[in-house]
């Protein structure tokens, strides 16, 4: 797995093992080419059924992950679940060899543990949930105070190119004045409709460093710039997806 995974660059414990996959060196192809972990995208199912294995094997897993159904809500999931795909945004563990899972191709993947390494969760944030909350959410439910928290941002799109709106700027600036730092207006006519340049990265670490979590890694990556080693929605439109996945390794 050592050429489709970029292993998460923090100073977690050894047995806290997490990263993101790249979409390089699968089975599936174009548009899907060639490593998609997604069913729901419209990719040949047993090609995705075969990438999955891939990450089983590749990594050692004792378990497959524990897929989500992603709704860009605010809920998050216990696991393990009774449950085949629950609906949800992020999930958390205490257990070994259980894998939280989140899939993105733009938007961004938060994978999160503490400094003793008893818990572990993997958030999926888009511009949605990030504004309603998703991460504090995440980390209320964790079982340790949030400044012995550490957290590593995944790829997502890059602030150079992810132009949003208004109703994205409104989101986060309506309430809150320090939002507006994570957007830069666009030169447009004037004429046209105002459109800014968001800085996904920084507003995830702005709402962390309000929840006491100083302890932030990654937001290096721009899932839309790097076409090689990326999927992205916002460039492709039909695409695969990334997974992220963290988990408490049995050893």
């Amino acid at each position: 797995m050592n050429s489709n995974w970029i292993k998460a660059d923090w100073p977690a414990p050894d047995f806290i093992k997490a990263g993101t996959t790249t979409r390089q060196r699968g089975k599936s192809t174009a548009p899907y080419a060639s490593f998609n972990l997604a069913t729901h995208v419209g990719d040949n199912l047993e090609s995705v059924i075969q990438n999955r294995n891939q990450v089983r094997t590749g990594l050692s897993l004792s378990n497959q992950p524990q897929w989500l159904e992603q709704i860009h809500s605010t809920k998050v999931v216990l696991l393990p679940t009774n449950e085949s795909l629950p609906k949800a945004d992020a999930a958390y563990t205490t257990q070994k060899s259980v894998v939280c899972a989140v899939m993105t191709a733009d938007c961004l993947p938060l994978l999160v543990t503490d400094t003793k390494g008893t818990c572990v969760a993997a958030i999926h944030a888009g511009w949605r949930g990030l504004a309603d909350g998703i991460i504090a959410s995440t980390v209320k439910k964790l079982p340790v105070k949030s400044e012995l928290l550490l957290v590593w941002l995944g790829p997502a799109i890059g602030p150079e190119v992810y132009e949003v709106g208004e109703e994205v700027y409104d989101a986060f600036t309506r309430m809150d004045e320090e939002a507006k730092q994570a957007f830069k207006p666009v030169i447009k006519p004037a004429s046209a409709k105002q459109h800014w340049l968001f800085d996904i990265y920084s507003m995830a670490k702005l709402q962390l460093g309000r929840l006491g979590i100083a302890n932030v890694y990654g937001g290096n990556f721009c899932t839309f710039n790097e076409k090689e080693k990326f999927y992205s929605y916002r460039r492709d439109g039909v695409t695969g997806r990334m997974a992220s996945l963290i988990w408490i390794d049995k050893n």
